[in-house]
């Protein structure tokens, strides 16, 4: 098989440890710079062009595509289904996990844990929703963030009030969110593959730190996942559309509260904490897939 793997940097982790499970399991793998692909529409013939070259022979892609290029990412990823590749994640799911605001909505219609959240576009309004969240502390959060950037800790009423307005003066869209406690500053990630937790991490934020992202200097530890855990990260990846997933959830009193259901996790967190190859689950999902879109397309011949 030749797989694709759509990636800004060849160099990184997630992207160099994909071809190495590629390559060890006697496949082709290609790295392309998803900026770099070019869309061609025509009657009957979607076309694709990387750095000039017509792309034919792809039987199969996985989509790395960072948050801050979600829009042309997802619509090269829509051409590949265009143009009949398996992609490791749809299109469209890429699209919907990138909005928190839509994922909330998405998990509280199929009744998945997540923390009490207001949306709201007047900074009038924030007493009220302070209120309605149970009071402080609050999490402050823009939608357009990403690995714990733009998530503020308001502990006090006039301080969720300042930030509140402050981001609403600059025209952010923000979630407000009620604070879990009980949480203690860590969080689990679950990474789901092809409807399967194939790895957990119990990520712990740095000493003073309410945020967990091993970006921010968290750490990271294998964990066993409750039967009630295990059930919310398969559901929540499975009304998100994602096949590939890393699903964020809090420990709660009353359950586990899905946080955020990531498109493109990392692996090197998951594989160091759990010392499974993610990677290798990945592409074995993939050749599934690919092997079974082409018997499908055969008999539908």
């Amino acid at each position: 098989m030749k797989i694709a793997i759509l990636s800004r940097n060849p160099k990184l982790y997630s992207t160099s440890r994909l071809v190495e499970a590629a390559e060890k399991r006697g496949h082709e793998a290609l790295v392309f710079d998803h900026l770099r692909c070019n869309v061609v529409a025509d009657i009957g013939e979607p076309k694709m062009f990387y750095q000039g070259e017509r792309i034919t022979d792809i039987d199969a892609i996985i989509p790395r595509i960072g948050s801050s290029v979600t829009f042309y990412g997802s619509a090269i990823v829509r051409q590949f289904e265009m143009m009949n590749v398996f992609c490791a994640n749809p299109s469209i799911a890429i699209v919907r996990s990138r909005d928190k605001l839509r994922s909330i909505q998405i998990f509280s219609r199929h009744n998945i844990g997540i923390p009490k959240t207001v949306f709201a576009n007047h900074p009038k309004q924030a007493d009220k929703l302070i209120h309605e969240l149970g009071g402080t502390p609050v999490v402050i959060k823009l939608l357009e963030g990403t690995q714990g950037i733009g998530v503020v800790l308001a502990e006090t009423k006039k301080a969720a009030q300042s930030v509140i307005e402050a981001f609403y003066g600059l025209n952010a869209n923000i979630l407000i969110q009620e604070f879990i406690k009980e949480a203690k500053a860590a969080d689990i990630r679950a990474f789901v593959v092809d409807g399967k937790v194939v790895g957990a991490m119990k990520r712990q934020g740095a000493e003073g730190e309410f945020r967990s992202n091993l970006h921010r200097g968290g750490s990271s530890s294998v964990i066993k996942l409750s039967r009630a855990e295990k059930k919310t990260a398969l559901e929540a990846a499975k009304v998100m559309g994602l096949r590939v997933a890393g699903v964020d959830m809090l420990q709660s009193e009353r359950g586990p509260l899905i946080l955020e259901v990531n498109s493109s996790p990392g692996l090197e967190g998951i594989e160091k904490a759990t010392g499974k190859d993610i990677a290798g689950s990945i592409i074995d999902f993939v050749e599934r897939g690919a092997s079974e879109k082409v018997k499908v397309d055969k008999v539908g011949a």
